[in-house]
């Protein structure tokens, strides 16, 4: 077990955990933060996205010695329920999330996107989500939403 400083939504967290414990059960188990979510484990859906120095990175397969370094944005760093960032508002209008297992994944992944490039055309955006598995078949109200985000 060793103590390990993370910069987590802009504040500084300390965890005591081992160095391989996967960043996603830090987030949830250790901050409780809910945004990153478990789903296969293998880094294959995306359900556990988030970002690293504002890049998409797989939580469930990244162990926590490797970003003691970096900055890591979490859903719950992009926005709160009273004032939800621009992209989650857009999920929210276009009612992008259907049993919501995903969100976290898709809302991650395009706010990457969107940060590097601001007005990206459909393709652009199918591209960048292509790793992101959703059950439930919402990809066209997704993509919608990021494309209103990308207006708004």
């Amino acid at each position: 077990m060793a103590s390990y400083t993370l910069k987590v939504n802009g504040k500084r967290r300390v965890v005591d955990v081992d160095a391989d414990t996967p960043v996603l059960y830090v987030l949830r188990d250790n901050l409780a933060l809910r945004g990153p979510r478990f789903g296969c484990g293998l880094a294959q859906c995306g359900s556990c996205t988030v970002l690293l120095n504002g890049n998409p990175i797989r939580s469930c397969s990244v162990p926590v010695s490797a970003v003691k370094d970096g900055a890591i944005t979490t859903l719950e760093g992009l926005g709160t329920v009273a004032k939800p960032s621009k992209l989650q508002q857009a999920f929210i209008d276009e009612q992008a999330a259907q049993c919501g297992y995903c969100v976290n994944g898709m809302i991650m992944t395009a706010a990457a996107l969107l940060a590097k490039n601001p007005t990206p055309s459909e393709p652009e955006i199918r591209g960048a989500l292509a790793g992101n598995l959703c059950r439930c078949g919402t990809h066209h109200r997704i993509v919608a939403a990021i494309k209103r985000a990308a207006t708004a």
